[in-house]
């Protein structure tokens, strides 16, 4: 892979945004209970198909089927503790990318230790905020602990972090109202796991779907008058998205090329 392939610019995003669109990948969420709906919204207006069955009876058929997987454990009930490992092993025989999402790890031992079990399977992504890093690796710098392992670290905040193998791009679109509507992190791993389905480079991958994601959100905080008003905004925004919005907002802050994917 050249230089200019591996590096994230607004032209690309908008040429990758273009085949999702036209490829419509279907994506298989097993997320929690209240970020179900608006996470298959987000996919819909962004371009892609969403399914979202936890039966653990079937949820393998839809996986294996599916372009992507995302693993949310925000609602971690018996159900999908039980469909969850159902669905990363037909995942992973099928050759299809997996977003891990391990939600409030930082709150429950129980979780923790069952997110460290799930990356023990090597998941094409891990996402997830500070304090979840914090918690997964405790003595350890979230980006030097997975060391050489395939799995692509995307550490969300004020300032996204995404990064493998010594590459790191670091983002800084977004706006604060994101924060103020429920299930709004979920959806955006959701968003990622449908430019792994389309993108080659995990690691461009990630950003892309990082930099969709915040810059809509940005345009819908514009036009929002508050939490209420920002989630159609926002849904509209993913749906009119284009090249000229992510030429003008991109805020890369930092690229730096190691070994490629």
């Amino acid at each position: 892979m050249n230089a200019e392939t591996s590096s994230l610019t607004s032209d690309r995003i908008a040429e990758t945004l273009e085949v999702l669109r036209r490829v419509t990948p279907r994506i298989h969420c097993i997320t929690n209970a209240v970020a179900q709906s608006f996470t298959a919204n987000v996919l819909l207006a962004l371009g892609a198909v969403p399914s979202m069955t936890i039966a653990p009876e079937e949820v393998a058929g839809f996986a294996s089927s599916a372009d992507a997987l995302l693993i949310n454990l925000g609602t971690l009930d018996e159900t999908r503790r039980v469909a969850i490992p159902n669905a990363l092993g037909a995942a992973q025989d099928a050759k299809r990318p997996i977003v891990l999402d391990p939600v409030f790890v930082n709150r429950s031992e129980i979780r923790c230790a069952f997110a460290r079990d799930l990356l023990t399977e090597r998941p094409t992504l891990l996402r997830a905020n500070r304090e979840e890093m914090t918690a997964l690796f405790p003595s350890r710098e979230p980006f030097k602990a997975l060391g050489d392992t395939a799995t692509i670290l995307a550490m969300t905040g004020a300032e996204d972090q995404i990064g493998a193998s010594g590459r790191t791009i670091r983002l800084g679109n977004g706006n604060p109202l994101l924060a103020r509507v429920t299930a709004t992190g979920c959806a955006g791993g959701a968003v990622m796991a449908a430019f792994l389905a389309v993108e080659p480079d995990p690691v461009i991958a990630a950003a892309i779907g990082v930099s969709v994601f915040n810059i809509a959100g940005e345009i819908a905080a514009e036009r929002a008058s508050g939490p209420g008003s920002l989630v159609p905004a926002l849904l509209d925004a993913l749906y009119m998205l284009d090249g000229q919005d992510v030429s003008k907002r991109l805020n890369i802050i930092e690229q730096r090329e190691g070994a490629r994917a």
